[in-house]
């Protein structure tokens, strides 16, 4: 049953473990190995007691939802810092839609809503097809160190300039170095240290962006930009009226009205 279930290739050995107790009433739990050379997996399933009955059952503890700790200490907001409402956005400097995203996102979102919800972003640059992206957040990083307003005009700039700094030849040197001349030019008009944020451009740590990445790999995130109100992903995302009905229902999931139902009450 298993190997048909499954469809476990005939070249795995399958081995039926000891039965033991369960925590469901007419249960036991049986452990199955599944093994082809030297890897194995194994898999718990329920058998009935008076063995009839297969049974896989997957718990999933609510309080550890990878989506609702999403760590979000020590970024940048844009918003209401109390906001009743936070989008995570899961940003790739160097990516296409990400910038579209961007654009669309701000002010729109902000004279929507106002201080009902705050936007924070985290790191997931796609290395593998964009060369600069990773560099791109470290300089964001640097700028966040410093103050939040020095990186949203950063995030900004970069979104609304990529091919200013890809360039026509498409050169990753000087890609980086206009990174870090646009992350330099928004220090300065942000009255940031300039010595400590040339030391940080200069040593390029890209430990907190590392970070940031196994986050994104660890909820399955193989793409960008990914969304996340309140925890939730917002999936097949094809335009901002999507993102817009999430956050209103988690609006009233919270007791509070969103906007567009504050307009049509106010109109009759």
């Amino acid at each position: 049953m298993v190997r048909s279930k499954f469809d476990v290739p005939s070249s795995c050995a399958i081995t039926i473990g000891s039965r033991t107790a369960s925590s469901v009433p007419g249960y036991d739990t049986l452990r199955v190995t599944v093994s082809q050379g030297n890897k194995s997996t194994e898999v718990d399933f329920l058998i009935s007691d008076d063995n009839r009955t297969l049974a896989r059952l997957e718990k999933f503890e609510l309080d550890m939802n990878p989506a609702l700790l999403i760590d979000v200490r020590n970024r940048p907001i844009r918003g209401n810092p109390s906001a009743p409402v936070t989008v995570v956005n899961f940003d790739d400097l160097e990516c296409p839609g990400c910038a579209y995203l961007q654009q669309q996102l701000f002010p729109a979102a902000l004279n929507r809503y106002g201080n009902e919800v705050r936007f924070v972003y985290k790191d997931n640059p796609l290395t593998d097809i964009h060369p600069w992206a990773l560099h791109a957040a470290v300089d964001a990083t640097c700028l966040a160190g410093q103050g939040a307003n020095a990186y949203w005009s950063y995030i900004d700039y970069v979104h609304t300039h990529v091919e200013e700094v890809s360039g026509e030849t498409r050169n990753l040197p000087k890609s980086l170095s206009k990174l870090d001349q646009i992350a330099s030019a928004q220090g300065a008009n942000a009255g940031l240290d300039s010595r400590r944020l040339q030391a940080c451009l200069k040593t390029q740590d890209d430990t907190p962006v590392r970070q940031s990445m196994r986050e994104a790999a660890g909820l399955g995130l193989n793409r960008t930009p990914a969304l996340f109100v309140n925890g939730e992903e917002v999936r097949g995302l094809t335009s901002v009226d999507e993102i817009w009905k999430v956050i209103d229902r988690v609006l009233r999931e919270s007791g509070d009205i969103p906007p567009s139902a504050q307009s049509n009450q106010q109109s009759r």
